[in-house]
């Protein structure tokens, strides 16, 4: 198996890289640097480059409105973005809910949906967790109920990340309480964020940050249309779903740019009397990180490669899994390495802006601030999208045959 990139693919990169250069707004590209989540004008902003570009959709075919990539193309502009730091299309509209649309939606929810998820008109949030459902996701009690020419929905999702920004949220919902395996009468279901009956709270995290929270529904009304696929069987949308979702959970280039910016920092922060980077224990934690990152990154090529010859096949590959494990654990591994580099400045609270008429020196700089909080917030990595102990489950079943 060949994993070098061809002449065209070094030149679509170049391409790529050019366009970040060019466009991305230094503001943006800072604050996505120092470990902040991009405002909602930020991020639509760079959307809406993105889709005049032709590249809001890079995972989608050209008869959908994408560019009809190849998966290595799509490797590649994933992989600048990340290093740039710039942000991704809105993923939930764009990787999530658009590919599931595209694979079992009607010709009418195509026309409807496609275009306001390519153009970024329309933000996504995605409605699976519950209290009672995360990792055992088919235990979910969010009912919709069938009356007339609506469903009923009733219940209550969390962990929604970005429901305060969205205008539609796609649901699991239960249509059938009493099917045989709780995997059936599950439905997937697109709802109005602006629908009576929907209640949205702020779930602020251990960081300080408000990104998710709890969705409530209280007789909520749906329009039938808005069923994707047959009510019965929206377990196959969500495994399609996620088997995309962990895939691009392995992060390759925003790993590398976290460790060019770990390098960077360890060269100018004192320990002992020398730069951090020549403390040999660090070193050695670091090489370690270095060494899983450039396995991560040669068995996503494996990966992408072998989805190169299978174009058109919709079965997910259990080696996503393997992906999503450690493409978490390398992650939290560098923010582990951030937190150390910043010594006793990691405990203090990060600043969002000085306060007006300040004109104190920072004392506490920016990334030192922001180090705890990100190694706290990135726990999460390895939760979401299917817990890692949920994928190993995975792997060993489809791997090893246990």
């Amino acid at each position: 198996m060949d994993l070098r990139f061809t002449a065209e693919e070094r030149a679509f990169r170049t391409e790529v890289r050019d366009f970040i250069d060019r466009t991305l707004p230094d503001e943006t590209r800072a604050r996505m640097a120092s470990g902040r989540t991009p405002t909602k004008q930020q991020w639509g902003w760079w959307h809406g480059r993105l889709y005049e570009q032709g590249w809001s959709v890079p995972d989608w075919a050209k008869e959908h409105g994408g560019p009809g990539w190849t998966p290595v193309q799509r490797y590649i502009f994933r992989e600048e973005l990340q290093q740039a730091p710039a942000p991704q299309p809105q993923q939930f509209g764009t990787m999530m809910v658009g590919p599931v649309i595209i694979a079992f939606g009607s010709e009418a929810q195509k026309r409807r949906f496609l275009p306001g998820i390519r153009s970024g008109a329309e933000w996504w949030c995605q409605g699976f967790s519950e209290p009672g459902a995360g990792s055992d996701l088919a235990s979910l009690k969010t009912s919709a109920r069938r009356e007339g020419e609506h469903y009923v929905v009733n219940g209550q999702k969390t962990w929604t990340t970005l429901a305060h920004w969205a205008d539609w949220i796609f649901a699991l919902v239960r249509t059938d309480p009493a099917a045989p395996k709780k995997q059936e009468g599950i439905g997937f279901l697109l709802i109005d964020m602006k629908s009576p009956g929907i209640t949205v709270r702020p779930i602020v995290t251990i960081d300080g940050e408000h990104e998710i929270n709890e969705v409530f529904f209280d007789d909520v009304k749906v329009p039938v249309e808005n069923m994707v696929g047959d009510e019965r069987r929206g377990w196959d949308c969500a495994k399609f779903l996620l088997s995309n979702e962990r895939t691009g959970q392995a992060r390759v280039g925003m790993s590398k740019e976290r460790i060019r910016r770990l390098k960077r920092i360890a060269s100018e922060t004192p320990a002992g009397g020398r730069p951090l980077i020549e403390d040999i224990r660090f070193r050695e934690r670091l090489a370690a990180v270095e060494v899983e990152l450039k396995a991560l990154e040669i068995t996503t090529m494996r990966v992408v490669a072998a989805e190169q010859k299978a174009l058109g096949a919709r079965k997910p590959d259990p080696a996503s899994s393997l992906l999503k494990v450690k493409g978490s654990e390398i992650l939290q591994s560098i923010s582990a390495l951030m937190v150390e580099a910043a010594g006793p400045y990691g405990i203090a609270a990060p600043i969002e802006e000085a306060p007006e008429g300040a004109n104190e020196p920072e004392i506490v700089p920016d990334w030192a601030a922001m180090a705890q909080p990100i190694w706290m917030n990135w726990r999460k990595l390895s939760i979401y999208g299917g817990t890692n102990e949920i994928q190993r489950n995975i792997m060993a079943k489809a791997f090893l045959g246990l």
